[in-house]
């Protein structure tokens, strides 16, 4: 994941929680509502235990799951940026902010030790290989406890946009813009270009990367969560893709 570690330290970082669009509260209340709906078949707040939560970002789904009752909440994500704006949110909420790589969540958590790990917004298509997915995915079920839960959200970018579908407008203001293209240059992958626009007082000043991210049909997914031990159903998240997978 090296080269989506130089994108969000590079570009993405600095301008991620503008780039949502609403204020962190809000936000935090949106998934908290989404991962109530994911995970009311898994207990209420009193039965709940330690929580993952993989590519936390600045911690919408970590302040979320332990607003839920989830104690601790182990957030990891490669960036320190992201990180320390996590920590300016955490309070006293029990949340352990951990700096590293989500493919190393075998060496972070013991085995059968957590009731949920989730990895939400699009963090998955962040992986190399869809080799790596199926090792992140066995790893978790390893992590779980029995009947435990893992909820995904992503952009299935298995279906290839084309012509001016590519470019997306992501977010703006008087100061900022920020667009996307999308370049479909191989069967697997997506190379995406973040270009943001800057006003520095009369001129405006471009900042750009790009990275790529996995196109992983819903399929796909499900019959790997599913190999994996885990018992799959699908929903939406916005417009996200959602799968959560019950360890068996």
């Amino acid at each position: 994941m090296d080269n989506v570690r130089e994108h969000y330290e590079r570009l993405l970082a600095k301008h991620y929680s503008w780039m949502v669009g609403t204020p962190f509260d809000v936000k935090v209340a949106e998934q908290r509502a989404i991962l109530e709906d994911a995970l009311r078949p898994f207990g209420t707040s009193s039965d709940r235990g330690l929580a993952v939560d993989l590519g936390c970002g600045p911690g919408f789904q970590t302040v979320a799951l332990a607003q839920m009752g989830f104690a601790p909440v182990i957030a990891v994500d490669l960036s320190a940026t992201l990180l320390s704006e996590l920590r300016s949110h955490v309070r006293s909420l029990p949340i352990q902010p951990i700096e590293d790589d989500i493919a190393n969540l075998g060496a972070l958590v013991a085995q059968g030790s957590a009731h949920a790990v989730v990895c939400m917004g699009d963090t998955i298509t962040h992986l190399g290989s869809r080799s790596d997915v199926l090792a992140l995915i066995r790893q978790v079920a390893k992590a779980l406890t029995p009947g435990g839960a893992f909820v995904i959200t992503y952009r299935d970018l298995s279906n290839e946009l084309t012509g001016l579908d590519r470019f997306i407008l992501v977010q703006s203001d008087n100061d900022r813009v920020m667009t996307c293209f999308l370049e479909f240059d191989q069967p697997e992958t997506v190379l995406v270009h973040d270009l943001v626009y800057c006003r520095e007082n009369a001129q405006w000043k471009l900042e750009k990367s790009n990275y790529r991210k996995l196109r992983l049909p819903v399929q796909w997914l499900e019959d790997t969560m599913t190999s994996a031990g885990f018992s799959v159903s699908r929903g939406q998240a916005g417009r996200l893709t959602r799968m959560v997978g019950q360890k068996l």
